[in-house]
């Protein structure tokens, strides 16, 4: 077709970078790549400019597209001198460093009340502004060059366009929500925050916020780049999610969040009040353990991601009366940053392949239960469960899903769902309306609810709270 006009999407997320070529008016996919980051909680950011650059390279190059956006791991944080150099390296969202930095915030800001008001979310530690805390705390000198601040996907889309001048960075409201110095209902960043973070006045560049339907640069090689966006938000774009739709999304991290017309302001902290890539909002429950409990779970039975499900499903509901608690790296909701994984119940019947494969699927789906309970507690619609993410597909995940959730769970086929939502924004940037993609069958699972999984998994969820010190 002599007239088709190529877009990409990218998802930088904690894991991986992706990278999908589409037509911009159809959504076919044309070509693809990836490259792998490194493990660790923070990361030198030229890793994942190199990583992209595999990547692109495999997806057969960049340089027939008409325009290019890039989605990335929230929070993460970019420090920048005053020549465009990185200080220090980034401080990902799943590092929990920064816990007593996020209280301390949270107390100087006038309580949990008063910054959930300010920025749509009480501070954790995965929050970029706790991050700027905790190097103001302990690398002042850092914290005294610090002339920029930029979010993963900013500074990747920066780097496309040469990474020289500062006044070039530019991001989107999505991203900008989860650094915990940007309020979304006006859509400004507060840079009262940003300054008491840092404990110092000196300026500070942040990144210009730029609609979801427009460019906010060049690359070098004269490439329009989308404002970009953070992952959920692409995952939601990507799975082109509606007004009472909850996304469960099983990554390295649980995410369960859902599309609304109105703000949240959740002073306990279990609701993140964060921006959707449209101009709605995106009220999020992270969890900082998902893939990994099965990840572990194959260590452990020394079988497949596949064979963990199938085994599973041959266990009872509630796995004999074992239960874990699945904080393997701490937990953000709720705010455990210190908290250890536990199994409990164990008794000579349960302790078999088949139980434990049963207990570690339903610890892990408990916590984002949990999470779907703590939307609608703030009063958020739900209307549709759809659940996303590679784990997605592991036989027993939509099946348990449903019991635990008490609902319906729709399962859309496998995808790279923020590289997706990010060609999404590409497009709609190119063409001038947000285009709807074909996303295939969808399956749908039912199952008869089991509340005493729940009820089980609460108790020993609360009862060692106090463990965690």
């Amino acid at each position: 077709m002599a007239n088709r006009q190529l877009i990409a999407g990218v998802d930088s997320s904690t894991q991986s970078v992706k990278v999908v070529i589409r037509d911009a008016t159809t959504g076919e996919l044309l070509r693809e790549g990836r490259a792998p980051h490194p493990d660790g909680t923070q990361i030198d950011p030229a890793l994942w400019k190199t990583a992209l650059d595999h990547a692109i390279h495999e997806a057969g190059g960049i340089a027939d597209l008409s325009a290019i956006s890039i989605a990335a791991q929230q929070h993460g944080m970019v420090a920048l001198d005053l020549n465009g150099q990185v200080i220090r390296p980034a401080i990902l969202w799943n590092d929990t460093r920064s816990a007593q930095a996020a209280l301390d915030l949270n107390r100087e800001e006038g309580g949990n009340s008063e910054i959930a008001r300010k920025v749509g979310s009480l501070l954790v530690a995965s929050f970029t502004a706790t991050k700027l805390r905790w190097m103001a705390d302990n690398e002042p000198n850092n914290a005294a060059n610090t002339a920029a601040i930029a979010l993963p996907h900013d500074w990747l889309s920066w780097q496309l366009q040469g990474g020289k001048d500062l006044t070039t960075l530019f991001t989107d409201r999505s991203d900008a929500s989860g650094t915990g110095y940007f309020d979304p209902t006006t859509s400004h960043y507060r840079e009262d925050i940003v300054r008491l973070a840092l404990r110092h006045d000196s300026e500070i560049n942040l990144p210009r916020i730029i609609p979801p339907n427009e460019f906010g640069g060049t690359s070098i090689s004269g490439i329009p780049i989308a404002a970009g966006l953070g992952d959920n938000a692409g995952a939601a774009l990507g799975v082109q999610a509606q007004r009472g739709d909850v996304v469960i999304s099983l990554g390295t991290s649980g995410t369960a969040f859902a599309v609304s017309d109105t703000a949240t302001h959740d002073p306990s902290g279990a609701v993140a009040g964060f921006a959707d890539a449209t101009g709605r909002f995106l009220p999020l429950v992270c969890t900082l353990n998902a893939a990994r409990i099965l990840d572990a779970a194959t260590r452990i039975l020394g079988i497949s991601h596949n064979d963990v499900g199938q085994l599973a499903m041959t266990s009872k509901p509630g796995a004999n009366g074992l239960t874990l608690l699945p904080y393997f790296e701490g937990e953000r909701t709720p705010n455990r940053p210190h908290a250890k994984g536990v199994f409990a119940g164990m008794n000579s019947k349960n302790s078999n392949q088949a139980d434990i494969a049963r207990a570690m699927i339903e610890g892990m789906l408990c916590g984002l239960t949990d999470a779907v309970d703590a939307l609608i507690a703030l009063g958020v619609s739900v209307n549709r469960i759809l659940i996303i993410g590679g784990a997605a597909k592991n036989p027993a995940i939509p099946v348990i899903a449903s019991a635990l959730i008490g609902r319906e769970v729709i399962v859309p086929p496998t995808g790279e769902y923020v590289a997706n939502g990010a060609a999404k924004q590409a497009a709609w940037a190119l063409l001038g309306d947000l285009p709807t993609w074909d996303l295939g069958e969808v399956s749908h699972f039912e199952s008869t609810p089991t509340p005493e999984v729940m009820d089980r998994y609460r108790i020993l969820r609360d009862n060692t709270a106090h463990w965690d010190h």
